[in-house]
């Protein structure tokens, strides 16, 4: 049984907190997630790579994302695809949030 359908605002859904990235996953399955994440000014994810295909969508602020060495800025709705297999980062230029969504088939 799948619980009651929820309207909610995805850029209040996740808070800011300084010096920090806080994520909150949304959706979990063998298919794929869903996560959001708030990012404090000054922080990222480090270098590596996944499996699978990934969407970033920018719902605050400003991201830079280095992918296989190539940088990208990403702004508030804007979106940027992580292929599999290449090597990224994201680094917040400014504070921002984000919406992963990650296809693992």
């Amino acid at each position: 049984m799948s619980s009651e359908p929820n309207v909610s605002s995805l850029v209040d859904s996740v808070s800011y907190q300084d010096d920090a990235v806080v994520s909150k996953t949304l959706i979990k399955k063998e298919t794929g997630t869903v996560t959001l994440f708030a990012f404090g000014q000054g922080q990222g994810l480090s270098e590596h790579t996944a499996p699978f295909d990934a969407m970033v969508n920018v719902l605050d602020g400003e991201a830079e994302a280095v992918i296989s060495g190539k940088s990208y800025i990403v702004k508030k709705g804007e979106m940027i695809i992580l292929p599999a297999g290449e090597p990224h980062a994201l680094n917040a230029v400014t504070r921002f949030k984000m919406m992963l969504i990650m296809v693992r088939s």
